[in-house]
Formats: structure tokens, C-alpha cells, sequence
């Protein structure tokens, strides 16, 4: 329980590459699991929104709001797995993973467009207190709300224990939290009981703060994912796998981007002068690989090398200069 009560009380990422791991990846069961939970809160969505318009409770409104956020959260996921099979091609070299972005730009604005509406309801109701009818229904309606929630968290998490997929537990815990939200419009009923009727209200307000938070994280993801930013400590991973291998004496730039869910990394290593070619190209390879064993998710990686110079080499690179001088 004190687990729980801590989870509830903490942050948690909304980000899509949380939300997906190699065990989850490779399983038809996990991605089942994903796709059917998300389907349960669809209809609990519906089923809320039904209740939003014969009630006019703009708490179990915002709640609505704020489950449909969740899930629409989830889209740049599976526009990711459906156009990242298609092979990539002349035109787009790198495949099609970059489509998540683009769908994530256009979440956002919709998560944004739901806050200030869910907004703007609940100030408008605190200003013009308006009786809230159909109370019983409400409350079925945030039971529902929560049930939804726990019904996918409960499945999610006993499926990715199964399978090992530490992102579905994840996302799992993630839900459970959510269901808690949908209590809390039972305040605004209870409140609206007794003849507060600015609970209703403030509950709304309570729960577009909710809604505003998936949208800071939703947002932050989108901003990363297209200025190219990664996590610092994967480059730090990455140079240090570079130095373990034989044959590598020292590194150079390391650079890393997200393309859907998998990382493309460019590499320079310094080498011994007197290799071959062959011996050079191998030892490329065997850095990529250590690359692709050491950090998550990597996919490829472009390893470039350079030899230790010599006392009164030119340096190699010194015909770029002019073109790569800032």
C-alpha cells in the first residue's frame, strides 16, 4: 500500500518511447495487450462523455478529457510500429519512424485544445453555479472511469511480468494512478449532494491540472524528439563501450538521435596508423557491435576512423576545414 500511495503521489512519463521495450517489442501478446487496453479506454471515454452531456458535471467532464488524453498519448506509438514496417527507400533513407513526431505535434495541440476548453468550463461553472443533474449516473460514470483504469492496469502489469516487459508494468502502474482521478469527480458528487455547488467546480479545476501535466510531458517529448535530444548518459555509455574495445586508443564526437523507437549513433574512433584497410574496417565493426550490445534500443551506428598522427602528417581532415568552419 505504501508502494502504491508513493506511485500515485509521484510524476510519471507519458513519453511514447517509455512505453514500449524489446520484450514488448517481439511479443504478440504485449503488443495485444497494448492495443486491447487502449481499447477499454476508448469506451470508458465514451461511456463518460454520454454521462458529460445528460449531467453537465464539468468534473467527470475534465475527467473525461483527461482519459481521452491519456490514450490519445499512445497514437504516436502505433503509428510508429504501422510505418516503421514499411522498408525505407530512395526517398526517405532512414525509414519512416520520423511520422511519430508529426503525429505528436498534432496531440499535443489537441491535449492543449482539451485543457483550455476543460478550463473554461469549470471557470465558467464557478462563476455561473449551475445545478448538476443526474448524480447517480455520475457517480456510475467515475466508478466506471476507475474500474477502466484498474481493469488495464491489472492486466497490463500481469501481462508484462509474464512476457518481462518492464515498460508495459510501467504503463500499467501509470493507469492505476489514472483511476484515482476518476474518484476524484465522486467529490464533486458528494459535494453537489449536500448543495456545494462549487464542488463540482473545483474538481474540474483539480482535474485540468491533471490533464495539463500529461500536456507538459506530452509536449517536452515533442520538443526532444525534434531538436534530436538524448539522454547525456547514453553518449557516456556509448564512449565507454568504444574504449573497451581492442584497438580503439581514443574516441571522438559521439552522437545519437531517435528514429521512432530505435537509436542511429555516428561514432569516431582513433586508430593505430599502420593498419590495413581490412584491419581498420574490422575494428569498425567490432565497435559498432560493442555500440549496439551497450546501449538500448540502438539499431546501427556509423563508425568513422582516424589514425593516431605522425610527427609532421598533414592533418587529414584539414580539406574540410573550409567547409565546416562556423
Amino acid at each position: 500500500m505504501r508502494h502504491r500511495l508513493a506511485h500515485v503521489l509521484a510524476p510519471h512519463s507519458h513519453e511514447s518511447v517509455d512505453k514500449v521495450d524489446s520484450a514488448m517489442e517481439t511479443s504478440r501478446e504485449g503488443m495485444r495487450t497494448l492495443w486491447l487496453s487502449l481499447v477499454i479506454l476508448g469506451l470508458t471515454t465514451v461511456i463518460q462523455a454520454v454521462i458529460v452531456a445528460m449531467s453537465g458535471s464539468v468534473a467527470l467532464l475534465g475527467d473525461t478529457i483527461h482519459n481521452a488524453a491519456d490514450a490519445l498519448t499512445a497514437l504516436p506509438l502505433g503509428i510508429a510500429f504501422v510505418l516503421g514496417r514499411r522498408a525505407a527507400n530512395r526517398r526517405y533513407p532512414y525509414g519512416y519512424g520520423r511520422a511519430e513526431d508529426l503525429a505528436g505535434i498534432v496531440i499535443v495541440l489537441t491535449i492543449a485544445a482539451s485543457a483550455a476548453l476543460a478550463a473554461h468550463e469549470s471557470i465558467d461553472r464557478l462563476l455561473d453555479p449551475r445545478e448538476i443533474t443526474h448524480l447517480w449516473a455520475v457517480a456510475a460514470a467515475a466508478v466506471v472511469g476507475f474500474v477502466g483504469n484498474e481493469w488495464v492496469a491489472r492486466y497490463r502489469i500481469r501481462t508484462g511480468r509474464r512476457i518481462g516487459s518492464a515498460a508495459l508494468v510501467a504503463d500499467g502502474l501509470h493507469a492505476r494512478t489514472d483511476g484515482f482521478t476518476s474518484l476524484a469527480v465522486l467529490l464533486g458528487v458528494g459535494g453537489a449532494a449536500i448543495g456545494w455547488s462549487a464542488a463540482d467546480a473545483i474538481v474540474g479545476l483539480l482535474i485540468t491540472l491533471a490533464i495539463l501535466m500529461v500536456l507538459k510531458d506530452a509536449a517536452r517529448e515533442v520538443y526532444r524528439r525534434l531538436m534530436d535530444s538524448v539522454d547525456p548518459e547514453l553518449i557516456d555509455t556509448a564512449e565507454a563501450a568504444l574504449h573497451e574495445v581492442d584497438g580503439v586508443r581514443d574516441t571522438g564526437q559521439v552522437r545519437m538521435r531517435w528514429i521512432g523507437h530505435s537509436l542511429r549513433a555516428e561514432a569516431d574512433i582513433v586508430v593505430d596508423p599502420h593498419l590495413t584497410v581490412v584491419q581498420a574496417h574490422q575494428l569498425s565493426v567490432a565497435a559498432e557491435l560493442a555500440l549496439i550490445h551497450a546501449v538500448p534500443r540502438l539499431t546501427a551506428a556509423t563508425v568513422h576512423t582516424d589514425h593516431i598522427p605522425h610527427r609532421g602528417d598533414e592533418d587529414p581532415h584539414a580539406l574540410l576545414d573550409h567547409h565546416t568552419a562556423s
